[in-house]
This record gives structure tokens, sequence and C-alpha cells, in this order.
């Protein structure tokens, strides 16, 4: 089979942690590394990462929306199967009462999964997929998690503590202090995602 070129070398995945599920209907790239958005919910971003505990790896799943950078969705367990990813589009879609927006993610078996395209499919969202290997097509996600990395995460050795307190940990990082107190240099003025949404809304209302 080697002589007739009848076998093709694995590819490597140097970067990220899901895993291209090759047999799945793929969805085209509709963000194409552009990241700017007119208004909240038009497009959002998701990626998973992992964090080292002294019980095993908790994975966290977040969806962030490209409007002004906040994190409106996000779900943790211990495993990164199907179901983290469609909590956190489903946590995400509820708490802003959301539907329709595309939804950008890299090709892992989670985000091609049936299960997860009909949950899409019920909120009337539209797949969007980086290409293989090009973990810039996602570079907006991928810079959000290397900021909890970074400015949290790296800082505390998370090696040391149980899944269940790195869960608060990171949940109070995000939610209170990322999107309500942390300056985002992408918003005018500096606002913080969450409060930058609320008054551009109610300037609008």
């Amino acid at each position: 089979m080697k002589k007739h070129g009848l076998l093709k070398k694995a590819k490597r995945h140097p970067n990220g942690i899901t895993r291209e599920d090759i047999a799945a209907q793929k969805s085209e790239n509709l963000i194409q590394r552009d990241f700017k958005s007119s208004a909240p919910n038009q497009k959002w971003l998701s990626d998973i990462t992992e964090v080292p505990c002294s019980d095993g790896k908790l994975y966290l799943s977040a969806v962030l929306d490209c409007f002004n950078g906040e994190v409106v969705g996000l779900a943790m367990d211990d495993n990164m199967r199907k179901e983290l990813c469609i909590q956190a589009f489903e946590n995400a879609c509820k708490a802003r009462n959301a539907h329709g927006m595309i939804y950008h993610s890299d090709r892992g078996s989670q985000f091609t999964s049936h299960d997860f395209r009909e949950s899409l499919a019920k909120r009337g969202a539209i797949q969007s997929m980086s290409g293989t290997g090009r973990c810039y097509d996602n570079a907006r996600m991928e810079s959000f998690f290397a900021t909890l990395k970074k400015e949290k995460l790296y800082k505390i050795n998370t090696e040391r503590y149980p899944m269940a307190y790195m869960k608060s940990i990171i949940f109070r990082y995000i939610m209170v202090y990322y999107n309500r107190r942390r300056i985002y240099t992408s918003n005018p003025g500096g606002w913080p995602p969450a409060v930058y949404r609320e008054r551009m809304l109610s300037q609008a209302a």
C-alpha cells in the first residue's frame, strides 16, 4: 500500500485539544477572520480549553460575542464530549435571549456532531468553521483563553486545587471581572464588555 501511495500520513495537531471528525459534514468558514460585529448576538465564537486540577482535567467551553468581546455563555466539566459544547451554547442563548447568529468554531467532533448541529438549528444559528489546522481562523477566541490563563490560571498553580474550586475561580474571573470590570481596549473608551453592551443598548432605547 505504501509503495502505491495508498497510505497517508496522519496530520499532527500541535495546537488545540479538539480532534477533527473526518467523516462529518463540514460547514464553510463564514467569519473569514473578520471578528468585528456591529451589534450584539450576530457573530459568536467558541472553543474548548483544559485546566489541570488535583483530581483530573477540567474542560471549559466558552462562547464569545464579537460585538464587545463578552463571554456570553460557558460550561465546565471533567470531559470534553459534545454535551459540554451544547451546554455552553444553550447557556449563552438563554442568557442573551438570542437566536439566528453565526456560530464559529474549529472542526472538532463535538461541533460537527448531529446533536450539536441540531441544537444550533433549534436556535436558527448558522454554523461556521475554521479551516483544518488553521488556529488563526478563530484567533479572537484563542486570545481570550490566553488572557484567562496568563492573568489568572498560570498564577495560582491549578494542579494544587480540585475541579470544584477551579470552577468557582474561573466563573468569577470571567463573569465578574472579565465581563464587567476589566478594561477592554477594543471597545470604545475601553469599557468592559458587559458595560459597553449595556451602554449601547440604553442609548438605542
